[in-house]
């Protein structure tokens, strides 16, 4: 917390740091109940008129934090009506943190039955950091927020104060819960505001990659390629859209697959290989992004994807239909900044590696990537002979991968720095045993299903065989990886969301009080990756702001530790000149 400032906790919404807490509840459909302050004031007012209310609060000076449900159920139709909100509470999603994290684990929240606020909302159509301004949080048999059935949003945002005040970390699972939630309010502007998109150049691409649209069928590239294939072969009727018609008609043919996957098919030689993987590239893309997904996504110049914050367990972000987290290279040249305008695409460098770098405190580790590429720091350090070799160890370490190349040059990773690999192999071995891994801030990994429990018991009982062991050290093995990945790509997200929720704040610092597309704003989110739409004389400003809400975000997760995020930021007409 801010210093010279005292948390005064209340059920209808406390003050901290001067921030008044307002919690919304819905009354049915047509009214809306805030309540706020200490004397439990509660004022209900028709829903048409809860924009005004909003912004009228937002522009005082009480610096309000809006505790909600679910913020995808509340800020589509402020934002719609010109109103933005700074900063609030998202119960739907600080509750799954809660629920399952072991610095709550004994609390009443986190060992209550499951209930109403542990259901997955469906979509309505698919060490202490250091601390500052951003980051002040101190501290359904029907869905929540409807009054009358089920726990209130007071009750709920109660029961987590508790649970946080009880928790064996207090200040970093707040600075986790407000990135969570800011990362809430992100995703709903990211979709309002939409990734400027041309559609005829969208258009142009494919038809250079496959041709014109066609009325039916495959586009003539395509159809060119499957006759080229089906000579190839001698398989006059194969249909190379079916995995198991390709297999058998590569098999008869003498090339010995064992599946159409594009790595496998790459191992081999044979004359159909090279119009076989260009087949299933450009399918691939067709099926993904071609003119039905332009039809279905595109409206109004802007591509508008549903993004899911804290879609996956580790806390990245999943999509709900357009596939935004793989918008792949060949239609990039389709996204193109207005008029007037210019894009800063940003891209944090090893974001993994110097996470675990932090994680784990490992100085030679930061001075192997201090002011320099990483993996090229590695290669200094004497770890390795070449950088290709450092990223694939570095990999290996993350993600478990013990044979081959990085089996070979893990040991060499392990002597030069053995903090970063002793705190990944800690947590496959707990992962192995069964037991939560916790992220910097306070998101734990779920435990494994009760199949995998009873597989582990199964070998350990009197009558098990040497099957069963088998199977239960593959399966122990196999959640060790996760939980040895889950940390680092957790602890990755978490980073993120302190980056883009800095970024954000300094972004409407450029255009106060205007309306979210008014000034510079994202508009495109990728794990380690950010957008920002801004008016060209602002750019350069734009660019230093990226930068410097990575160093901020450094500086929340891990303190005074010297690990360094660097960002590359430029400023383009197009995304495609990016990269």
């Amino acid at each position: 917390m801010a210093s010279g400032r005292k948390r005064r906790a209340g059920v209808g919404g406390g003050v901290e740091n001067g921030r008044v807490h307002i919690l919304l509840e819905r009354l049915g459909r047509d009214t809306v109940r805030a309540t706020w302050g200490e004397g439990e004031r509660t004022e209900e007012l028709p829903a048409d008129r809860l924009a005004a209310f909003v912004r009228g609060r937002e522009s005082g000076e009480d610096r309000p934090r809006w505790v909600w449900d679910d913020t995808r159920g509340w800020y589509p139709a402020l934002l719609a009506a010109g109103v933005r909100v700074e900063r609030c509470v998202d119960l739907r999603l600080c509750h799954a943190i809660l629920r399952g994290s072991t610095f709550t684990a004994g609390t009443p929240l986190a060992t209550a039955p499951a209930g109403p606020w542990d259901a997955v909302a469906e979509p309505e159509a698919e060490v202490a950091p250091a601390h500052t301004a951003l980051f002040e949080l101190d501290e359904p048999t029907s869905a929540p927020g409807e009054a009358g059935v089920g726990p209130s949003v007071r009750d709920e945002f109660a029961a987590q104060e508790a649970a946080v005040a009880a928790s064996a970390d207090p200040r970093r699972l707040r600075l986790l819960l407000a990135a969570e939630s800011a990362g809430a309010l992100i995703g709903v502007e990211l979709q309002h505001a939409g990734l400027p998109y041309r559609a005829d150049r969208h258009d142009e691409l494919l038809t250079e990659l496959l041709g014109p649209r066609p009325a039916y069928g495959r586009p003539v590239v395509l159809e060119t390629l499957a006759r080229e294939i089906r000579e190839r072969l001698e398989a006059p009727d194969l249909n190379p859209d079916s995995p198991p018609d390709l297999l058998r008609a590569l098999q008869r043919a003498g090339v010995m697959a064992t599946s159409t996957r594009s790595w496998e098919l790459r191992r081999l030689e044979h004359p159909v290989i090279e119009p076989l993987l260009r087949y299933k590239k450009l399918s691939r893309l067709l099926t993904a992004n071609g003119w039905t997904w332009l039809d279905a996504w595109v409206r109004d110049g802007r591509f508008r994807p549903d993004y899911v914050p804290g879609g996956v367990v580790t806390g990245r972000w999943a999509t709900r239909g357009g596939g935004a987290l793989q918008l792949p290279k060949q239609v990039r040249g389709a996204v193109v900044a207005d008029p007037g305008w210019k894009l800063v695409v940003a891209d944090a460098a090893q974001l993994e590696p110097r996470i675990l770098t932090g994680l784990a405190g490992d100085q030679a580790m930061a001075a192997a990537g201090r002011g320099k590429d990483l993996y090229e720091g590695i290669v200094a350090s004497g770890a390795v002979e070449e950088r290709a070799q450092a990223k694939v160890a570095m990999l290996g370490a993350m993600y478990g991968a013990t044979t081959g190349e990085s089996g070979r040059l893990m040991p060499r990773l392990s002597r030069a720095f053995p903090r970063a690999v002793r705190l990944v192999e800690e947590a496959a071995r707990a992962g192995e045993r069964g037991e939560k891994v916790t992220s910097r801030l306070g998101r734990s990994s779920p435990l494994p299903g009760g199949g995998w429990a009873a597989t582990q018991a199964a070998a350990s009982g009197p009558e098990s065989t040497a099957a069963d062991e088998r199977r239960a050290r593959s399966q122990a093995r196999d959640w060790g990886r996760f939980t040895r990945n889950f940390v680092v790509q957790a602890s990755a997200a978490e980073w993120a969301l302190c980056w883009m929720a800095e970024l954000r704040n300094r972004l409407a610092a450029m255009a106060p009080g205007e309306p979210l597309t008014a000034g510079p704003h994202l508009v495109y989110f990728l794990h380690d990756e950010v957008i920002v739409h801004t008016p060209e004389a602002l750019a350069e400003r734009v660019a230093e702001a990226v930068r410097a809400s990575a160093e901020q975000a450094g500086r929340l997760l891990f303190g005074a530790f010297p690990v360094e995020f660097p960002v590359t930021a430029v400023v383009v007409d197009s995304y495609a000149e990016a990269k």
